[in-house]
């Protein structure tokens, strides 16, 4: 597989083209524990940030947190300015990123992170308007593994998988399950490494760097399986 094989492309943000320091999402989860009133581990933060127990709101729930406190206090604690700051963008989705707009065809973003923190963020790393489409997921479009925003966000880019090639590239299962509800091929790309998560992501294309979709150097799954 490689970009130039496909008509129209499209991403998730966090953990798939950009990452936040470390010590901001510590300093994040500290101030929204003092809000909950209760303390959140480093591993804690950790798997919640990167969404690495699945859906976080089944995680929250494990831990003994509940979504509808949890979110509204996180959201209050983000900080626009400050996570743009401390986020930067991988190298190697800047190289993917270049190549894309060499093969031409829209591109569209479709994130779980709000509005009110993906703009500045994008502004930030040079990404302000690389796309053609952003979709920030709200409960009005929907949210991941739905179909529902990246349908939306295909809508935006006047394409149709029936009739044209598209992917959609993330770092996560609820990534790859929108993917292929949506009608699109696969990519996931894993950043923290499957011991790290616990367990091994499939998709249609599994890559460690964006760059090996470059070129076509990445390893299929042996065809769709369930994203959980």
């Amino acid at each position: 597989m490689a970009v130039a094989d496909y008509d129209f492309h499209l991403f998730d943000l966090d953990g798939t083209l950009v990452d936040a320091e470390w010590a901001y999402t510590r300093d994040v989860f500290d101030r929204v524990g003092d809000r909950l009133g209760r303390e959140f581990s480093d591993r804690e933060a950790y798997v919640l940030w990167n969404g690495l127990g699945g859906a976080r709101r089944e995680t929250l729930r494990d831990i003994g947190v509940d979504p509808d406190d949890f979110w509204p206090a996180f959201h209050a604690e983000e900080d626009p300015i400050a996570r743009a700051e401390a986020t930067f963008l991988h190298d190697d989705a800047a190289r993917l990123l270049d190549r894309v707009a060499e093969v031409g065809g829209p591109a569209g973003l479709v994130t779980h992170c709000q509005e009110f923190l993906a703009e500045p963020v994008l502004d930030h790393v040079d990404l302000d308007g690389r796309f053609d489409a952003v979709v920030c997921c709200t409960d009005e479009t929907g949210w991941k593994p739905s179909p529902d925003p990246i349908e939306l966000a295909m809508e935006s880019l006047g394409v149709d998988p029936r009739s044209a090639r598209g992917y959609y590239v993330g770092d996560g299962e609820s990534d790859v399950g929108a993917a292929w509800n949506a009608g699109l091929d696969a990519v996931h790309v894993e950043r923290v490494g499957h011991d790290e998560r616990g367990r091994c992501v499939l998709g249609d294309r599994r890559v460690s760097r964006l760059d090996e979709l470059v070129d076509g150097d990445a390893r299929g799954s042996g065809g769709p399986a369930d994203a959980s």
